[in-house]
């Protein structure tokens, strides 16, 4: 919140709408649900009142992470609906294999009977991040993946998928997303 009141003393707006963005995510996490949505939701009006399509997607990934982390999978699904509708002329595609990673997690949370979209949707987060060298989507798109695989009695195939991808990391294995996917070998093997 420190950020937010810096830039409104100092008149910089620019930098207000992201940092309210960031502490209404905060308060998410920590579990202080109707305040973080509140605060989030009006960093992100801020944001399009300035006219900023910088980072545009990242809106729909933290919206619906928020949903999915509070057991709300239709909010999260709807919002993922809303930017898959709308046509991305921006060319910004940092956080499409994310956004298809969280639409596999989403479909899941809201039912098992929902696994064969879920997989299309975590295939499609893989190959966008293998398409972009971009490791981290990677392991997260493989580690839901390989959850599902798993899930589905398939430890084999989740294995030959995570390993490799799990593999390939030589540092930052105290991270949440490693010591998931770690978790999930840990478990097939």
């Amino acid at each position: 919140m420190e950020c937010v009141a810096i830039s409104q003393e100092q008149g910089i707006p620019f930098y207000e709408a992201p940092a309210m963005i960031q502490h209404g995510w905060t308060l998410i996490v920590q579990d202080r649900m109707a305040e973080g949505f509140a605060q989030l939701h009006e960093g992100l009006a801020r944001h399009d009142a300035m006219g900023s399509t910088l980072t545009w997607s990242v809106r729909f990934v933290i919206l619906a992470e928020a949903y999915q982390r509070h057991d709300q999978p239709e909010e999260g699904l709807r919002v993922l609906a809303d930017r898959f509708s709308q046509s991305d002329d921006r060319g910004e595609m940092t956080f499409e294999a994310e956004l298809y990673r969280l639409q596999g997690a989403l479909l899941l949370q809201q039912s098992g009977a929902h696994a064969p979209a879920a997989e299309i949707a975590f295939q499609h987060a893989l190959d966008i991040a293998r398409d972009q060298g971009a490791k981290s989507w990677e392991l997260r798109a493989a580690t839901g993946l390989a959850r599902l695989w798993q899930s589905q009695g398939k430890h084999r195939e989740a294995l030959d998928l995570l390993a490799p991808v799990y593999g390939r990391f030589t540092e930052g294995f105290d991270t949440v997303d490693l010591r998931e996917a770690k978790q999930v070998l840990d478990e097939l093997r």
